[in-house]
């Protein structure tokens, strides 16, 4: 992991595709800060395609397809993929489980939160929850070992589970947010990863971008992935020195100054 301050120009001139978690590396405490969603709109507006991957629930993930500058949201870690219709004023809905399975799947995932909060009385359900779709999700405790315990319950009573800063995410499926990346940018977009390994940089914070970070050629990290390295397989390429959307901003930067000398070059 190097510090992204020494990658040269040159580095993300093959990038084509930016994909980016959302909680700790779009905001930072909470808040999308102006600099960070203009970002987002330069690289749409340099050609790039830009799609947020994220743990967060259906109601947000539906608000950010519609409305932000972006080609899609992947949300609650996998479960789904939403992108405007640019023909008509609506979202265009994939799922990873079929209409059929996702009742059962719904009534499962409920099954699996009373055997929880069961277990782990302090366990709550995230404020958000009600908006979610393909997962269910407990606020984080601040107190790790606490953390870990309903993380733990989670993967007792049958669901794939993981955390970030916010949620204990826990769903059915065995997929996750790489799973569904790979499927969108091969069906929806026709890229082939293994021939155009260059093609793709995401930028994260925490321990569920681990897969991410080990798929991809370029990675990012935002400065507050440090505090989660010791409990992820995979580590980020290249570390910004800022938290949140500011470390985001500067991983796009470096993109966008790789666009441009690629255009400069091809104008002389």
């Amino acid at each position: 992991m190097r510090a992204l301050s020494e990658a040269d120009t040159g580095t993300f001139r093959e990038v084509r595709f930016v994909l980016t978690d959302m909680d700790d590396t779009l905001t930072h405490n909470g808040q999308l800060a102006a600099q960070t969603y203009d970002a987002l709109e330069r690289l749409r507006d340099a050609g790039l395609k830009v799609i947020v991957v994220t743990a967060a629930p259906a109601g947000w993930c539906d608000q950010m397809a519609r409305m932000w500058p972006v080609d899609g949201v992947i949300g609650e870690n996998g479960g789904f993929y939403f992108s405007r219709n640019r023909a008509m004023p609506d979202v265009t809905r994939l799922f990873w489980h079929d209409e059929k399975e996702r009742p059962t799947i719904r009534n499962l995932l409920a099954e699996i939160g009373r055997q929880v909060e069961q277990k782990v009385v302090f366990a709550q359900y995230a404020d958000d929850h009600p908006f979610r779709l393909t997962s269910i999700a407990f606020a984080r405790p601040s107190n790790r070992i606490a953390a870990k315990e309903v993380l733990i319950a989670l993967r007792d009573a049958g669901a794939q589970a993981t955390m970030n800063n916010l949620w204990i995410l826990g769903w059915l499926g065995g997929y996750d947010k790489l799973a569904m990346s790979q499927r969108v940018l091969s069906d929806h977009f026709r890229l082939d990863i293994q021939k155009r390994p260059g093609a793709v940089l995401y930028v994260g914070d925490s321990v569920n971008d681990a897969p991410m970070f080990g798929c991809f050629q370029h990675s990012v990290g935002v400065s507050t992935v440090r505090q989660y390295l010791p409990e992820m397989a995979h580590w980020p390429k290249w570390i910004a020195s800022g938290p949140g959307g500011s470390g985001f901003v500067e991983a796009a930067e470096a993109v966008l100054q790789s666009q441009a000398a690629i255009r400069k070059r091809g104008a002389l």
